[in-house]
C-alpha cells in the first residue's frame, strides 16, 4: 500500500474488503483532520453513529472527547482524529486481532501521511496496536519513545467519570508536546 496522499488513502479504506467487518459495516470511518496534522488521536474502532456517518467520534464517546479537548486548549478542527480499525464490530466487541493486523497498514500510512508530532494513543486497543503494549495504568500520562501519548479511551471516561480529570490532564500534555516533539 502506497498512497500518495490523504484522500487516496481514504478511498482505499472507503473500498476496503480485507476482512468480514466489511460486509456489515454502512461506511467505513478513515478519520478526519488536517493534513499534515500536528496532533493525531487514534481510538479503537468506529460506533453506531461513526458507522452512519462515516465521521470519527460523532457519538457519545465523541462529544464526550470534543468536552474534553476544549477543556485542554485543543480545537478538534486542528486535531486529526482516526481508530485503529476503520469499520465498526459487531454490537460494539473488541476489535480481533485479525481485524487490527488488515487494518493496521491504513493507520501506518496514516501516520507517515500526516506526519504528526504527537499521537494520543486513545486506549488499550489503540496502545497494542501501535506500540505492542497496553495497561492504562502503566502507560497514560507520559509521552512515549519521543512521540506517543496513551490514555483513557472517551468511552472508558464514559463508564467513570472519575477518569475525566486524567483525561483532560493528559491531553493538556499534547498542547505542549506537539509544538516540543520533532
Amino acid at each position: 500500500m502506497d498512497p500518495i496522499d490523504l484522500p487516496h488513502l481514504d478511498r482505499q479504506i472507503s473500498a476496503c474488503h480485507l476482512c468480514p467487518l466489511s460486509e456489515g459495516r454502512t461506511l467505513a470511518v478513515p478519520g478526519c483532520g488536517p493534513a499534515p496534522a500536528d496532533i493525531m488521536l487514534v481510538g479503537e474502532a468506529p460506533g453506531k453513529e461513526e458507522d452512519l456517518t462515516g465521521k470519527p467520534f460523532v457519538g457519545r464517546a465523541g462529544r464526550l472527547l470534543d468536552g474534553a479537548l476544549v477543556q485542554a486548549g485543543l480545537e478538534r478542527s486542528k486535531v486529526f482524529i482516526t481508530s485503529v480499525i476503520k469499520c465498526r464490530p459487531p454490537q460494539n466487541r473488541k476489535p480481533k486481532k485479525k481485524e487490527i493486523d488488515r487494518c493496521r497498514p491504513y493507520l501506518q500510512s496514516q501516520i507517515e501521511i500526516l506526519h504528526p508530532n504527537v499521537i494520543c494513543l486513545m486506549g488499550n486497543t489503540a496502545a497494542l496496536a501501535v506500540l505492542g503494549r497496553q495497561g492504562i495504568a502503566n502507560l497514560r500520562g507520559r509521552i512515549l519513545e519521543d512521540r506517543y501519548l496513551v490514555t483513557f479511551h472517551p468511552a472508558a471516561v464514559l463508564r467513570n467519570r472519575n477518569l475525566m480529570n486524567d483525561f483532560v490532564s493528559d491531553l493538556k500534555m499534547l498542547n505542549t508536546g506537539s509544538s516540543r516533539l520533532v
